[in-house]
């Protein structure tokens, strides 16, 4: 079957619905979407994954759905007219890890499958959860980001957040485990910007100053990677410095096309809508969400569960100046 492409808006609760084509069969599999708030280019984003997915897959309908704002209190509204109505399942990036469990647990006790995406929910309050991307997959790929534009080597430096963040520290430990695997690339600083703008400027100054021949500075924060790519912009060494880790396409489209950035990556979130859609369809389907599951996801092939119940869905995804106009206006 194939989706129309309008939102029917129910103003109370905010609820949107991408309709099945006219004469669409009762049996249809109805998905719902649940995202932290309507109106959030991120989540529509995931909205065309779940459309693709949807008419991939020829017999769903999806309810794209969320909060005006984004609160637990309104997921668990938007939730409880999702169980009202019946749904199949319900695919949920949830506002509060805890708060949403009870209304959840409702859901599964009436028979909806229920998966978290993006933003987790406590293990009690769904079958799986699916996270953009793994801590060593995320640690691999910021040194890779690098490494690919240094053929010969070089200095780079670190510029994270703050000294206790804990996925910075980690995706910086993961990180360190692969500089094995990028021969001739060496890490010559770790400096902390605390995930302000002033202070992530100022520290990127100090590295280009302490480190004359410095050739990357990986920023794996949103805040500090554009931070810095000003910094190496000011500094008249955009292209000689490249700033690169993780960041927002909406923020980082300007400093690609300077030159002070060749490139970088986040999730993407059209692949997530799309996965989150296969997964619980898998689920209505059968599947089961059991440790050590490998559950069909599409095109984005299959995700294997933990002992949580979780799974990474794939490397984060890399913009550069090739599709970063596709992205730029969206998240």
């Amino acid at each position: 079957m194939g989706i129309l492409k309008k939102f029917v808006t129910a103003a109370a609760i905010g609820v949107a619905i991408l309709a099945s084509t006219a004469g669409a069969q009762a049996e249809n599999k109805r998905i719902a979407l649940v995202v932290k708030a309507l109106g959030i280019g991120f989540f529509e984003a995931a909205a065309k994954g779940a459309e693709e997915a949807a008419k991939e897959l020829g017999d769903v309908d999806i309810i794209y759905t969320g909060p005006t704002d984004t609160t637990a209190e309104g997921q668990i509204e938007v939730i409880n007219s999702l169980i009202a109505q019946k749904v199949d399942a319900i695919a949920v990036s949830a506002n509060d890890t805890d708060a949403l469990v009870p209304t959840l647990k409702k859901a599964m006790d009436r028979g909806i499958k229920v998966i978290s995406w993006d933003s987790g929910v406590a293990e009690e309050g769904r079958q799986l959860h699916l996270n953009p991307s793994s801590n060593p997959l995320i640690g691999n790929m910021i040194i890779k980001l690098a490494a690919d534009n240094l053929p010969d080597g070089g200095k780079v430096a670190v510029l994270s957040a703050t000294t206790t963040s804990t996925n910075q520290n980690t995706w910086i430990e993961e990180m360190n485990k692969v500089m094995g695997n990028y021969p001739g690339i060496e890490v010559v600083s770790t400096v902390y910007g605390d995930d302000k703008a002033d202070k992530s400027y100022t520290e990127a100054q100090g590295l280009m100053k302490a480190h004359p021949d410095l050739k990357a500075i990986i920023a794996p924060t949103s805040v500090g990677i554009v931070a810095a790519a000003q910094a190496v912009s000011d500094a008249g060494k955009a292209g000689e410095i490249n700033v690169t880790g993780l960041g927002l396409p909406s923020e980082m489209a300007g400093h690609i096309a300077s030159g002070a950035s060749k490139s970088f990556a986040i999730w993407n979130p059209i692949d997530l809508g799309y996965s989150a859609t296969m997964l619980a369809y898998s689920l209505i389907d059968g599947a089961e969400a059991t440790p050590g599951a490998e559950i069909p996801m599409g095109r984005m092939g299959t995700l294997t569960l933990d002992d949580n119940s979780e799974g990474a869905m794939a490397d984060p995804f890399v913009y550069d100046a090739s599709n970063i106009e596709a992205f730029k206006d969206i998240f």
